[in-house]
């Protein structure tokens, strides 16, 4: 480097170093006779500590009258992806403002445009961070099925579960409804015995398969997963809805359905009116990705029902689960515990006959019920990479 010396610098000084870096003796001898220095490209400057802080000054607020005398400008800034007003707000952050004190910044919030007038530098700062900023946030497609089954249908519900270690980063190992395989990069298949898996398929329904829900969780080299084997039959289970809905990264999604009651309601005038209770089937979902693509969900599940009438209003009994989950992109969640029991007992007889002593059971017929069902709800998210069209 080339050392360039103030006129102020005078002086001997006497040092004794050995196996030390010329920068670092440097940096001893300014310190030890009150110099400081400045590097501008391969040029250093040294002088005397205070007429370095003296000379910043100076520049300093040469800087700010070349500012103030500086022309304005004013420039149309477009804004595609973001809110104009957001970005208006970080520009004009009070720790952290763009615009000099001549300056000034207007929204067009019917073209979503930045009004920028200021000088030629502030408005280049501008435009490169709304050129930053301004990018398309990722969506995500969340598919789900709602299905209400019952204790029979939860009979013919297959799960099993397959765990097991990788050590040949050459590997993939899977586990379903068949035993356990790696299938190695040369496409040879290797059979392994099951490992701890609880198998319980579901059969199919006049010898045809059972539909299959798969849910899997992959963590560095291990893989878990769980299959679902559902199947639908008369009178065992309903799919109550199969809802989708397109979000924005970290934007939350609302799936509901349900029904308005209405009852009367007397006002203290004595006139009546029509109110409306809401007993709705809610799902929200908030999903975030993660760099490495996977997808945390923050998921809340509300199911209403109608229940006692208190002074001629419904109440609605509620039942609620939030949670968050990791998942791949891809992959399905199950959530359930939201069960329903109903019981009724109920009895027919035939007139005058169902009455007769002794031969009276005969015409008579008594029927009691336990019904208990469990509400399924199935959630997958995908980000949506290639447009939505394709993902629909």
């Amino acid at each position: 480097k080339n050392l360039v010396a103030s006129d102020t610098v005078t002086g001997n000084v006497t040092l004794r170093l050995k196996n030390v870096p010329w920068d670092q003796a440097l940096d001893i001898i300014l310190t030890t006779k009150g110099l400081a220095k400045r590097e501008d490209g391969n040029v250093m400057w040294v002088a005397p500590a205070e007429e370095v802080a003296a000379r910043e000054r100076l520049e300093l607020e040469a800087q700010q009258q070349l500012e103030e005398l500086a022309p304005l400008y004013t420039e149309y800034v477009n804004v595609n992806f973001a809110r104009a007003s957001d970005l208006s707000t970080l520009i004009t952050a009070e720790e952290n403002n763009l615009l000099t004190e001549r300056g000034s910044l207007n929204i067009d919030e019917r073209t979503n445009t930045l009004i920028v007038h200021d000088t030629e530098e502030k408005i280049a700062d501008i435009r490169q961070l709304v050129a930053t900023l301004d990018v398309p946030v990722q969506q995500v497609l969340i598919e789900s099925r709602i299905v209400n089954a019952s204790t029979d249908f939860s009979k013919n519900l297959g799960v099993r579960f397959g765990a097991f270690k990788t050590k040949d980063s050459r590997s993939a190992v899977s586990s379903g409804s068949l035993n356990a395989t790696t299938q190695a990069l040369n496409g040879d298949d290797l059979e392994f015995d099951d490992r701890m898996n609880v198998n319980m398929p579901a059969g199919g329904l006049g010898g045809f398969g059972a539909s299959s829900i798969a849910f899997a969780i992959s963590k560095a080299d291990r893989l878990l997963e769980l299959e679902l084997s559902a199947l639908e039959a008369e009178g065992k289970g309903e799919i109550l809805s199969n809802p989708r809905v397109v979000t924005s990264n970290q934007r939350e999604a609302v799936i509901s359905q349900g029904t308005q009651i209405a009852y009367q309601e007397a006002s203290s005038s004595g006139a009546t009116s029509t109110s409306f209770q809401d007993a709705v089937l809610s799902l929200r979902v908030t999903p975030q990705i993660t760099p490495d693509d996977h997808i945390i969900m923050d998921l809340e599940v509300s199911k209403d029902a109608v229940g006692a009438l208190v002074g001629g209003v419904p109440t609605i009994d509620t039942q609620n689960i939030n949670t968050q989950v990791l998942v791949d992109n891809g992959d399905t969640i199950v959530i359930g515990g939201i069960y329903e029991q109903t019981k009724t007992n109920s009895a027919t007889r035939t007139p005058f006959l169902g009455d007769l002593p002794y031969v009276g059971f005969m015409f008579r017929n008594k029927t009691q019920t336990n019904d208990k069902s469990e509400l399924l709800i199935f959630v997958t998210p995908k980000i949506l990479r290639d447009g939505l069209a394709a993902a629909l």
